[in-house]
C-alpha cells in the first residue's frame, strides 16, 4: 500500500510541476504581449483586498459627521479631504467599495451560474424546450437596462435586494446565450457522441464533459458581467435608486458632489476616479483572460 502511494506520488509531482511550468509561461508571454492586463489584474485584486480589510483600518465612521471640519482639500488628516458634512471621503470610498463588490460580485455570480445552467440543458437538449427559452431571452435582451431596473424598483421597492434581482435578471440571459452558443458547437465532437453511446447520463455529459470546455468562456463573459454591474449599480446610485442616504456608495456620492464641485473639486474627482479605475481594471482584466485562453489552445 505504501508502494503504490508513494509512486503515485511521485508521478502526481512531475505533473504538478508541468502544470505549474506553463502556467508561468503563459503569464510571463502574456506579460510581454499585454502587460496593462496583468496591471488590471493586479489592480481588482487591490480593490478586493482593501475592499475586504480596508473598513477596518479607516480612522473615520463613513457616515460621521463634522461641520466644522467640512469641505476640507486632501491633508495628512484626511487624505481624500471631506464633504459637505465633513464625512471623511478616502472612508466612504472604502466602505462604498466593499458594498459595491458585495452587491455586483454577488448578482454577478448568481446570474452566471443560472445562465450556465440553463444555456448548458438548452443547447444540448435543442428542440421545443430551446425554441421557448430564446424567445424569452430576446423578449428580455430587447429591453433597455436602466428602464428594465427602474421597473423592477417600482414594483419590488427601493432596495439594494431589488438591484440584486434586476442584474441577475438583465444577465441570465446574455450568460444563458453565450454558453448555448458555447454548447452547440462542442456537442457535436466526437467525444461527446462516444460518451453518450457508452450510455453516459445527462448530468455527466453535461457537468463533467460539456462544461469543461465551457468555463474559459464563460469566465471571460463573467469579468465582463461584473465590470456591467458596476456601472449599472453606479448609475443607479447617482439617482438616489437602490441606496439609502447616508450610507456610503460611489455614485451616490458622485451625485452629491454635483453642488459643490466647484468650491470643492475633490468631492467629484475621487468617487468618480474610484469608478473609472475599477471598472477600466475589470475590463484590462477580461481581456488578459482571453489572451490566456488563446495561449492556451495554442499551446
Amino acid at each position: 500500500m505504501r508502494a503504490t502511494t508513494r509512486l503515485s506520488a511521485a508521478r502526481s509531482t512531475p505533473t504538478l510541476r508541468l502544470n505549474l511550468t506553463r502556467r508561468g509561461r503563459l503569464l510571463r508571454r502574456l506579460w510581454h504581449d499585454a502587460p496593462f492586463s496583468v496591471i488590471g489584474g493586479i489592480g481588482v485584486l487591490l480593490f478586493l483586498i482593501v475592499a475586504l480589510i480596508g473598513p477596518y483600518l479607516t480612522p473615520y465612521h463613513p457616515t460621521a459627521n463634522s461641520l466644522p471640519d467640512r469641505n476640507q482639500p486632501p491633508s495628512l488628516v484626511h487624505p481624500f479631504g471631506t464633504d459637505n458634512f465633513g464625512r471623511d471621503i478616502l472612508s466612504r470610498i472604502i466602505h462604498g467599495g466593499r458594498n459595491i463588490f458585495a452587491l455586483t460580485g454577488t448578482a454577478t455570480l448568481i446570474a452566471v451560474g443560472l445562465g450556465l445552467v440553463i444555456g448548458l440543458h438548452v443547447g444540448y437538449l435543442g428542440g421545443w424546450l430551446d425554441q421557448i427559452v430564446m424567445r424569452l431571452i430576446d423578449a428580455l435582451l430587447a429591453l433597455p437596462a436602466l428602464l428594465l431596473t427602474l421597473v423592477l424598483l417600482g414594483a419590488l421597492g427601493n432596495s439594494r435586494f431589488t438591484v440584486l434581482v434586476a442584474i441577475v435578471i438583465l444577465y441570465v440571459p446574455i450568460v444563458t446565450r453565450v454558453v448555448r452558443s458555447v454548447v452547440l458547437d462542442v456537442k457535436t465532437k466526437a467525444y461527446i457522441e462516444a460518451a453518450e453511446i457508452s450510455g453516459e447520463s445527462r448530468f455527466h455529459i453535461l457537468f463533467r464533459e460539456i462544461l469543461p470546455a465551457v468555463l474559459p468562456t464563460l469566465a471571460v463573459e463573467g469579468a465582463l458581467r461584473f465590470s456591467y454591474a458596476i456601472f449599472l449599480v453606479a448609475s443607479l446610485g447617482f439617482l438616489g435608486l437602490g441606496v439609502a442616504r447616508p450610507e456610503p456608495d460611489w455614485g451616490l456620492m458622485v451625485s452629491e458632489a454635483r453642488d459643490w464641485y466647484a468650491l470643492s473639486p475633490h468631492m467629484l474627482f475621487f468617487p468618480s476616479a474610484a469608478i473609472v479605475a475599477l471598472v477600466v481594471c475589470v475590463n484590462l482584466m477580461a481581456d488578459g483572460l482571453r489572451r490566456l485562453l488563446e495561449y492556451s489552445e495554442v499551446d
